[in-house]
């Protein structure tokens, strides 16, 4: 993943769908991927989430240095949104154990 924004938006997005679903299990594994990427390809530690009526705010540790980013609300919630308003496209299908 090219920035560790980019990867903050994708880990971010999924994080809420996740949060929205829990019993969903390839938004659980694509959460688990983007974290692995924050984590250990950009080094960040210590991600918070606060938000408000119109953005999310994410805070980080990178190296050092504690950084800060913000992304509207609508576009974090795009795909939540979609899974909404179409369930039927989103099924899940349960764990094989």
């Amino acid at each position: 993943m090219r920035s560790a924004q980019d990867a903050l938006y994708n880990w971010l997005s999924i994080k809420i769908v996740c949060d929205a679903r829990p019993e969903d299990s390839a938004a659980r594994d694509t959460l688990d991927l983007f974290e692995d990427i924050i984590t250990n390809e950009h080094k960040l530690t210590n991600v918070e989430v606060t938000t408000d009526e119109s953005m999310y705010y994410v805070s980080y540790v990178q190296g050092e240095e504690t950084k800060k980013t913000r992304f509207p609300r609508e576009l974090i919630e795009v795909m939540l949104d979609q899974i909404n308003e179409q369930p039927e496209r989103y099924a899940n299908y349960p764990i094989e154990e």
